[in-house]
């Protein structure tokens, strides 16, 4: 019976202990809400960011996500440990934005991936603290542009070195990419740029690559609505041929349509063309502009083409 007794006590007491070890447990995993105006640790400002592997990459995709607002950060918290000049370069002298953590990793210093909402404006940062939690240095990773034709990424690779590199698709097809490569100068408290590849930046006006051909004959001369549409007709190799380009482009660069080649002169007023290249990119383009009065109703297949001098005009004729 006291064997029994001594048991049960040994058995309360253990029961006990292993109540308070899960309680200990739970309050420990619990993360700090960091949402709220009162100050917080520094060592729980940086725990609250999850651990990711690297290289990490942050691509514009990412910056368009919701995010849940429990893992909020408010303004006030993350200005205790980041200076106001970092968000104020960014986001202007009264931009307070939304922080959300992104992650974290580690090496001699620790770098912080927090994404920073502010209006239209989305931007991920990255903040680096040296080994004793004190702000070094910190720059925007990722800032989220309104074109459609670009891709973004902002990566940080296994030896911290970060890249920020764009990829554009141009009007006429042509991909363009560039990217600027970053080092953290812990000395100097700040990110150096070490290379950069510029983006290839199209030229805003339309390269006519029979502007220079003569203009003897009549009607030969440039027929166009704006910059980037032109009907351009030249003299041909013989006295009986033109010479004549055309390009288009609508809808800011994303429909875009380009023909050159040579015609037969038939009559006063009509041109049957015999060479041509084109670089269509759409089908059912629908009229240039109406100064040239030209109509593509296919770029898909091409039987016969008449240049018609008379408005000048151009039509294809199509199967």
């Amino acid at each position: 019976m006291p064997l029994n007794i001594n048991f049960m006590k040994l058995f309360s007491r253990y029961h006990l202990l292993l109540i308070v070890l899960i309680l200990m447990l739970a309050c420990k995993s619990k993360k700090t809400n960091l949402s709220g105006e009162d100050p917080v640790e520094v060592g729980d400002f940086i725990d609250f960011f999850p651990d990711v592997k690297l290289p990490f990459m942050v691509a514009d995709s990412n910056l368009l996500k919701k995010e849940n607002d429990s893992l909020l950060i408010s303004y006030k918290v993350f200005s205790q440990f980041v200076p106001d000049s970092v968000t104020t370069k960014i986001f202007g002298k009264n931009g307070r934005p939304k922080i959300y953590p992104m992650g974290k990793a580690g090496g001699t210093e620790t770098y912080l991936f927090a994404k920073a909402l502010s209006g239209n404006k989305r931007v991920a940062m990255l903040v680096c603290f040296d080994k004793k939690d004190q702000f070094i240095a910190a720059m925007p990773l990722l800032s989220l542009d309104q074109s459609a034709n670009t891709q973004q990424t902002g990566t940080v690779d296994s030896r911290f070195t970060i890249t920020r590199a764009v990829i554009r698709k141009n009007p006429d097809g042509r991909i363009s990419d560039g990217s600027e490569v970053f080092v953290l100068n812990s000395a100097a408290q700040t990110f150096m740029l070490i290379m950069t590849d510029a983006l290839d930046d199209k030229a805003t006006e339309l390269i006519n690559p029979i502007d220079t051909a003569s203009r003897k004959q009549k009607f030969t001369a440039d027929y166009g609505s704006g910059k980037m549409n032109l009907v351009s007709i030249r003299d041909g190799r013989k006295s009986d041929r033109l010479s004549f380009f055309i390009h288009f482009e609508k809808d800011q660069g994303e429909c875009t349509g380009e023909l050159k080649g040579e015609a037969i002169i038939k009559s006063a007023s009509v041109a049957e063309m015999v060479n041509r290249s084109s670089t269509p990119s759409f089908t059912d383009l629908g009229p240039i502009g109406a100064s040239t009065g030209a109509m593509f109703t296919s770029l898909t297949v091409i039987v016969t083409s008449s240049l018609v001098v008379a408005t000048p005009s151009v039509t294809e004729k199509v199967t």
